[in-house]
């Protein structure tokens, strides 16, 4: 049996104190497994474009690149998708280490309807004013394709939607929109209103990513997350391509202002979970 509280512990133990990840639940893990148990045709929207630097921000790609590898090795139809903006960024993330099709779209009208699991790693997720705001509460709508609109129109279809993030921000996170309000009252008319079937709040959303490769694998019994490198590898493919941490603005091999060292030792972390639960 999986030891979803020890993995949850791991990702997302508030470690940036912004109170986002302390909603998160052990639950959430296992009922995120669930829906990809059942799926077989799987989209993953990421890309969250820092305005100020005019760049890509290094969570999100990683995390959506890492998921669907894993999803996709399993026989299961996997798509990424980002807008324009952020198109450079998460096909370079993707060919490092030989991830999924990375393809570019900027109208949600347009995402495909045969889906039958729609997943948002680290995008943006419109406010109850239909405009986006960063962590900082500057409005960034006019960088920013709609792609989040997608999560509506799935639901009435009946296509489960997951939701990733970190900040409240992201599209997905709207599942928690009261409680998030009570613990940020003065962001609350940022936060996402975006809303989905299961949300993981996390405290990098990469890692959120990261956990879920690590549960697939438990159910597959077959370690189907990053390999020694990889997170260095990818980090270093989008910097190419002008990406910047999206809380120091910089091009460092960085996510949220964490440091490759730390990145690493998550990793690690999340691989020994599987390894010490799973491994003989």
């Amino acid at each position: 049996m999986m030891d979803f509280e020890a993995l949850q512990r791991i990702v997302a133990s508030d470690g940036p104190g912004r109170g986002v990840s302390a909603l998160c639940e052990a639950k959430f893990l296992k009922n995120a497994l669930d829906l990809f148990i059942k799926a077989s045709r799987v989209l993953i929207v990421t890309g969250f474009y820092i305005k100020g630097a005019c760049a890509s921000e290094t969570d999100g790609p990683p995390g959506a690149v890492a998921l669907g590898r894993a999803v996709a090795s399993v026989g299961k139809s996997t798509v990424l998708i980002t807008d324009s903006r952020n198109y450079a960024c998460l096909k370079a993330c993707s060919r490092s280490v030989k991830g999924p099709v990375a393809a570019c779209l900027d109208d949600y009208e347009k995402i495909p309807e045969d889906i039958n699991l729609l997943v948002f790693i680290e995008r943006p997720g419109h406010a109850a004013d239909g405009r986006y705001y960063n962590m900082r509460g500057i409005d960034f709508s006019d960088v920013v394709a709609p792609l989040d609109r997608a999560s509506e129109a799935a639901m009435k279809r009946g296509v489960p939607v997951l939701g990733i993030g970190d900040g409240g921000n992201e599209a997905g996170m709207g599942l928690l929109y009261d409680a998030l309000a009570e613990k940020m009252p003065h962001y609350a008319p940022c936060l996402s209103r975006v809303s989905s079937t299961v949300c993981l709040p996390v405290d990098v959303s990469n890692w959120g990513a990261y956990a879920l490769t690590a549960v697939l694998s438990g159910f597959y019994r077959r370690w189907l997350g990053l390999n020694d490198g990889e997170e260095e590898a990818m980090l270093s493919a989008i910097l190419e391509t002008g990406a910047v941490d999206g809380v120091t603005g910089r091009a460092d091999q960085s996510v949220d202002g964490i440091s490759l060292t730390d990145l690493n030792e998550v990793t690690f972390s999340i691989k020994n979970w599987y390894s010490a639960s799973f491994e003989l």
